[in-house]
């Protein structure tokens, strides 16, 4: 059974940080290309950092400079840290799994960021 989990979500004031990791279980982690997507209310799901499984990362215009992404292979996870958040940054974040010729591919159940004062 495929699982993805993420945690580390929560309430940050604005110019705050926080750390989403997503543990994957059930697949062979190193042939999965890892991503994070974010929803926010009433907006599409968007791409918000993706790396490959050779470990070649891109980001959201947005998030550019203040999130990075990056895994540990031995410990099947992928995480994100989040710095200088904004507002705009709410929304749940989602970790996505997708095999490196694309024959699977998996979601996360989510997390809650909330930025605000």
């Amino acid at each position: 059974q495929v699982q993805l989990v993420e945690s580390g979500g929560g309430l940050v004031q604005p110019g705050g940080s926080l750390r989403l990791s997503c543990a994957a279980s059930g697949i062979m982690f190193r042939f999965y290309h890892m991503r994070w997507y974010r929803q926010a209310p009433g907006k599409q799901r968007e791409l918000v950092a993706g790396i490959t499984s050779g470990d070649i990362t891109n980001y959201e215009n947005s998030v550019k400079g203040r999130f990075t992404i990056s895994r540990d292979n031995a410990k099947n996870t992928v995480s994100l840290q989040m710095n200088s958040l904004k507002p705009e940054d709410t929304a749940v974040y989602y970790c996505y799994a997708i095999h490196i010729l694309a024959a699977n591919n998996y979601w996360g159940q989510g997390t809650q960021v909330t930025v605000s004062s």
